[in-house]
Order: structure tokens, then C-alpha cells, then sequence
């Protein structure tokens, strides 16, 4: 099985529990080994008292990218920390684009970074997450 072929059967097997995103209405546009990307729409309830998009929102978007980057070798892998720096905030109507890429990967440790855009290019948000292995797999490997 080549990289990208298991990266695409964890996502799937991720994304088929994956309530959360689906119900934020994100979706998946590019899946690698240790990358993706994922994109939303802002929508008015996704938009807080000012207007602008919360920033729960950009943060989950951020953090569902650096999951599926995380678990795209078919290991069970959670957030072990994550931060993140609003640069500028979404608005209603953006095209909010997350990237994750992986930067290290040592034993069961891995630190991500995600670069939230919008549909113009403009930096939303800069999120760094560090992964932990657990036990199991996404799906059986024959």
C-alpha cells in the first residue's frame, strides 16, 4: 500500500465517525502522509457578537486539519497540546482553507503546523499541534 493510499483509507475511516467536522461543515480537499487540507465556509452561525467568525470555529477547523495530518499512517493518534495565534479574523462568506503539515516525528511525539487562510490567501490563523500515539489502528491492513 503506497503512503497516499493509506493516508486516504485513514481519512475515510476517520471521517466516516467524524460527526464534528461534517457537522461544521468542513470538508476534506487534500490528504497525504502527514498533510491536509481542509476548508469551510463561514456561515452566520459560525459568526460571533462581532461579526466575524469565532474563533472556536477556526480553531476546530485548525485542529481537525492537524488530525487527519496526524492519523494519515493508520496510527491511532490524539492532540496532545495545541496553540493557536489569530492574525486576522474570518468573515462571513470566507473560504477558510487549513493546511497541516507535519514537522517531526519522533517515537510517538509529532508537532504539526497549520496555516488557516482565506479564499484570497490571507493568514486567519497560525496553529501548532502536538500529536501522541495511542494503541490501534483506523482500519485492518491485509
Amino acid at each position: 500500500m503506497t503512503p497516499k493510499t493509506r493516508a486516504e483509507r485513514a481519512a475515510q475511516a476517520m471521517w466516516d465517525g467524524d460527526q464534528a467536522s461534517k457537522w461544521a461543515g468542513m470538508e476534506i480537499t487534500h490528504i497525504d502522509e502527514a498533510t491536509a487540507t481542509l476548508e469551510m465556509t463561514v456561515e452566520a452561525h459560525h459568526c460571533n457578537g462581532h461579526g466575524i467568525c469565532h474563533g472556536g470555529v477556526t480553531f476546530m477547523l485548525a485542529d481537525s486539519a492537524f488530525a487527519f495530518a496526524c492519523n494519515s499512517r493508520n496510527q491511532s493518534t490524539v492532540a496532545q497540546h495545541n496553540v493557536i495565534s489569530f492574525i486576522a479574523p474570518g468573515q462571513l462568506g470566507d473560504r477558510l482553507i487549513a493546511t497541516a503539515t507535519e514537522l517531526s516525528l519522533t517515537g510517538r511525539s509529532g508537532i504539526y503546523d497549520v496555516t488557516v487562510t482565506n479564499q484570497d490567501g490571507q493568514k486567519i490563523a497560525e496553529f501548532r499541534g502536538f500529536s501522541r500515539a495511542i494503541k490501534g489502528t483506523l482500519f485492518d491492513e491485509d
